[in-house]
């Protein structure tokens, strides 16, 4: 059965001032898949990320985000997408439980029904021991279990996760990587997954996109990347060199 699209963009334009910042973006994102979105500092990711959350308006193009056109029905979007950006805002002064009731009352979850949510969710990311404690003195890979805590109570139709693994030691990274998985197979939610861990993005992804300069130089599985670049099958490639080999031959 063919995937319906769930993210859509054409000609997807943002521009400030005279700096272009994403450059005439095409392409489609299937309901339930985890989308590897890659590219260096200032490529583009970000302010692409900004534009499908309808939190900064395109200079041209259009998205739709499950049908939703995000520039004028923000507020639709935000309540079927659930976003870890590289920094996760919680309230310091708050424990973990406090934040995530907080998180349910700001999307009209009732307490008859949060409560029980946010404790299921805590324990599936590991943080039940650690719920009382202040997330102030949370380290970060907590914050971004806690990130993942969220999204289990919003319970959203996409996920954009922008570096979640970034900084985390290995034991973190593998975590976090789990229950991004998890997120995918057992809750359907479909994932946008910006990292430059490129290892662990070749692990869990469907299919990848490369930007660069604003643009998308590489769309599809990562196999078919390898096999037009190299000629080789995936199991003989790792992502890392189909990723260079498109940046040096943008960058010549």
């Amino acid at each position: 059965m063919e995937q319906k699209a769930i993210i859509e963009t054409r000609n997807l334009t943002k521009s400030y001032g005279e700096q272009v910042a994403v450059d005439d973006l095409s392409f489609t994102i299937e309901e339930g898949e985890i989308f590897g979105f890659l590219g260096p500092n200032g490529s583009g990711k970000t302010t692409t990320l900004l534009m499908l959350l309808g939190l900064t308006e395109p200079s041209g193009g259009w998205a739709k985000v499950a049908e939703f056109d995000p520039t004028r029905e923000a507020i639709k979007v935000k309540r079927i997408v659930g976003y870890i950006p590289e920094n996760m805002g919680f309230y310091d002064d708050m424990n973990a439980r406090e934040n995530l009731r907080f998180i349910a009352l700001l999307n009209n979850i009732p307490d008859s029904v949060s409560l029980e949510k946010i404790g299921d969710a805590l324990e599936r990311v590991g943080l039940n021991e650690e719920a009382g404690k202040k997330v102030g003195a949370y380290s970060r890979g907590m914050r971004q279990r806690l990130g993942i805590a969220e999204i289990l109570i919003k319970e959203p139709k996409i996920a954009f996760l922008d570096e979640p693994t970034l900084g985390l030691d290995p034991d973190g990274t593998t975590r976090i990587i789990e229950y991004i998985q998890s997120l995918s197979k057992d809750n359907n939610i479909t994932i946008l997954l910006s990292s430059h861990d490129l290892k662990q993005v070749q692990k869990i992804s469907d299919r990848i996109g490369i930007m660069i300069n604003g643009r998308m130089i590489a769309l599809g599985p990562i196999e078919t990347l390898a096999k037009e670049k190299f000629g080789l099958d995936e199991g003989e490639i790792s992502l890392d060199d189909v990723y260079m080999k498109y940046f040096k031959e943008v960058s010549a």
